[in-house]
């Protein structure tokens, strides 16, 4: 089955390039003022054996989504999605519609916690960004396999872990940065993830809708579009059409700082 992304106009486009961690695992793109978070957590499977991978990956379901599909909800749910491609964009939907974005995952992370033994509910929801794939393993099937690989279980472990340090990350940046401060924050991150030099600065290659930034921020689309177009006006940043190229690093790294 061939697949195809639809959805809406797009107005930061560029063919998406997965960052890597120094450490040649996927990184997690994420709010979030340490490093060591932006590195991202170890995949799952890192430390198993074929034939222990294998074994898990026998227990498994795999669903294909393309971009803008839903893989869960919030409400009702067991288990976890082992991302095999793509990129899933883990966030929650307020009531009143707005959302904020936790993080984006990649291949070898895990999503569908912090319960993964046993139906629960899902605070948060998930999307794919990107067409992926997915490997849906039960919560029961979990517990059993922690039983016989105790790797899978660190594994797991470790990515809770890394998760909560999400959280608590998201709340320290929503609760001590301004809006503009958090909006120079990711666009400096997403420079080192996806960053590509060209005549005029570097160009941010990856695929986010203004409404994207917004849900990272904690903003509306219509302050993110207002910001990027002031910022243009500054020479920090040039928006054409479909990309964004950062001119003036010190100029973002100072709002950044709060200067």
């Amino acid at each position: 089955m061939q697949l195809h992304a639809a959805g809406a106009e797009r107005e930061l486009v560029a063919a998406p390039r997965p960052p890597l961690s120094q450490a040649g695992g996927w990184q997690a793109l994420l709010l979030s003022e340490s490093r060591a978070l932006l590195a991202g957590p170890p995949p799952l499977f890192q430390a198993l054996s074929s034939r222990e991978r294998e074994l898990v990956l026998s227990h498994g379901r795999r669903r294909v989504l393309n971009r803008g599909q839903t893989l869960f909800s919030q409400g009702p749910h067991e288990g976890i999605y082992l991302i095999e491609s793509g990129r899933i964009r883990v966030f929650y939907n307020a009531p009143s519609g707005r959302e904020i974005t936790l993080a984006y995952w990649y291949p070898g992370n895990f999503v569908g916690g912090p319960d993964i033994f046993g139906p629960s509910v899902h605070l948060w929801s998930g999307v794919a960004t990107n067409n992926s794939s997915v490997v849906q393993l039960p919560g029961k099937a979990l517990r059993t396999l922690v039983m016989q690989i105790p790797a899978l279980g660190i594994g797991l472990i470790e990515g809770l872990s890394f998760k909560g340090k999400c959280y608590s990350a998201l709340v320290q940046m929503l609760g001590t940065r301004s809006v503009t401060d958090r909006l120079a924050h990711l666009l400096l991150h997403l420079v080192d993830a996806y960053g590509i030099k060209v005549p005029d600065g570097t160009l941010i290659a990856a695929a986010f809708t203004h409404a994207d930034l917004a849900h990272m921020v904690g903003a509306t689309r219509q302050w993110v579009t207002i910001s990027l177009k002031r910022l243009q006006e500054q020479g920090v940043v040039v928006c054409r059409k479909s990309q964004i190229i950062v001119r003036r690093l010190d100029a973002l790294a100072e709002m950044r700082g709060g200067g």
